[in-house]
């Protein structure tokens, strides 16, 4: 599994001959990429946020993976014609995306569309992706990789998504202000209990700004087992 961070919360997974394609967002300090250089076959949305889908139109050939609300806006707004299942997911279930699969999990954040109070997208949520079905037997062969989304700490992480569906990296909101900050992220990496995290959603506009070097302390300082690595923009990560 390749994992790739354009900024953001902008992620592009390849799966054996499956790219998934998370949060487009390109307007970001951290990526030089063209948006148009990707062909991703899935485009997994988090929440409706801006600064989570404003590339989404770039990709109308892609199959939308996403709540049904969200899946609806895109669909009436940017022309995408496929998604998963017809209508999009939800919270809890597991959809097969080529050689992929992957699983919708809780955030905590809220989602009206861009940021405007006057339309929901449903509840936010993060993915879990992995190459085989998560089943309750734990299987050490599978790969798999969560992208929380935007959220706070919840204790489904410690209580779900890391006995159920052991995450083996994970990539976490660290810029605080509107998303766990570095603090809250090194707790959230002990919970998790992936082997290794990457901290996303920083550094975009000044209110999220860090120095990353408190993600790396912060996680150690939480006992975490991972071991923090934080990303350049555009840079690969290969998850054996």
């Amino acid at each position: 599994m390749d994992l790739t961070w354009h900024g953001h919360s902008t992620w592009h997974v390849v799966v054996d001959d499956t790219e998934l394609l998370i949060d487009p967002h390109f307007d970001n300090p951290k990526t030089d990429t063209d948006p148009e250089e990707l062909d991703p076959d899935y485009l997994l949305l988090t929440h409706g946020h801006t600064d989570h889908i404003s590339d989404a139109d770039r990709y109308e050939g892609a199959t939308v993976v996403a709540t049904p609300e969200l899946t609806g806006y895109v669909q009436d707004t940017f022309g995408h014609e496929s998604a998963v299942g017809g209508m999009g997911m939800n919270i809890g279930g597991t959809v097969e995306c080529g050689d992929a699969w992957v699983t919708m999990v809780r955030a905590d954040h809220s989602n009206g569309i861009d940021t405007g109070y006057g339309t929901s997208a449903g509840m936010p949520a993060g993915f879990v992706i992995g190459d085989k079905k998560p089943t309750q037997e734990s299987d050490s062969d599978c790969t798999t990789f969560y992208h929380a989304g935007d959220t706070g700490l919840m204790s489904e992480m410690v209580d779900v998504i890391a006995p159920y569906l052991e995450p083996d990296a994970a990539a976490l909101p660290a810029g605080d202000h509107f998303t766990m900050g570095p603090a809250g992220a090194g707790i959230a990496a002990d919970w998790i209990g992936a082997d290794v995290v990457f901290p996303m959603h920083y550094d975009t506009f000044p209110p999220i700004e860090i120095d990353t070097r408190e993600f790396v302390s912060e996680v150690k300082a939480a006992g975490a087992a991972a071991e923090p690595i934080v990303l350049d923009g555009d840079e690969t990560y290969v998850l054996d």
